[in-house]
């Protein structure tokens, strides 16, 4: 029996136990020092951006008072009722609060995604929860800036036969989320469109060849 001409290739190289590395070459434990703060300082801008995004209501509750179309009603003494029965002035209403909220919530999501480019959930939540409170918001601020909410005695004071406007209402409760919804879309098309890329890494590095066959 003869020995083999080449040597077996030495086995490869494993790092010791308490020197295991990521393979960006960063230990695991630093790895978690980095992400640590890193959601913490997520969590605190998610909180700025929910507080801001729910004053915005604000705006959107005046110009929505501003700008819905009024709903005449008229007294005859004993009742109260519509003066034009087929209107579709209270449709206006509700169309109008959801045209609105639809452009701010757009608005809100481009903002946020000029100023934090790399936002992760935290930022999306906060748009989310921000959009609620915001409608929630500008829902009762537009019904405080409107026409008086008691009718009766509206219709008292203006008189028998007199035109007067109904209290805002928001009959489609359903546009209160949409403020958040196009928040959402518009902020997940611009992440995927220009969003940041994260560069390709290779995991792990491939081993060396062994040796060829000697020259004969």
């Amino acid at each position: 029996m003869t020995a083999p001409l080449t040597p077996p290739p030495p086995p490869h190289h494993q790092p010791p136990y308490g020197s295991w590395q990521t393979p960006g070459g960063a230990t695991a434990g630093s790895a978690y020092e980095q992400d640590g703060p890193g959601m913490k300082t997520e969590l605190r801008q998610a909180a700025v951006i929910t507080v801001a995004v729910a004053l915005g209501g604000v705006l959107l509750g005046v110009l929505w008072s501003w700008l819905a179309p009024h709903v005449p009603l008229i007294a005859d003494g004993e009742a109260v009722y519509l003066k034009d029965t087929e209107g579709e002035q209270a449709i206006g209403v509700d169309g109008t609060f959801t045209l609105l909220a639809l452009a701010f919530g757009a608005l809100s999501a481009l903002v946020v995604f000029l100023v934090h480019r790399r936002g992760g959930v935290p930022l999306v939540v906060a748009l989310t929860v921000g959009g609620v409170l915001a409608s929630l918001i500008a829902w009762r601020v537009g019904i405080w800036l409107g026409p008086a909410q008691d009718v009766v005695a509206h219709a008292r004071a203006v008189g028998k036969g007199v035109t007067f406007s109904a209290p805002l209402e928001l009959n489609a409760k359903g546009a209160l989320l949409a403020w958040s919804v196009a928040a959402l879309l518009v902020h997940l098309g611009l992440t995927a469109l220009f969003g940041p890329r994260d560069p390709y890494e290779t995991p792990y590095a491939a081993p060396p060849a062994p040796p060829g066959p000697p020259p004969a």
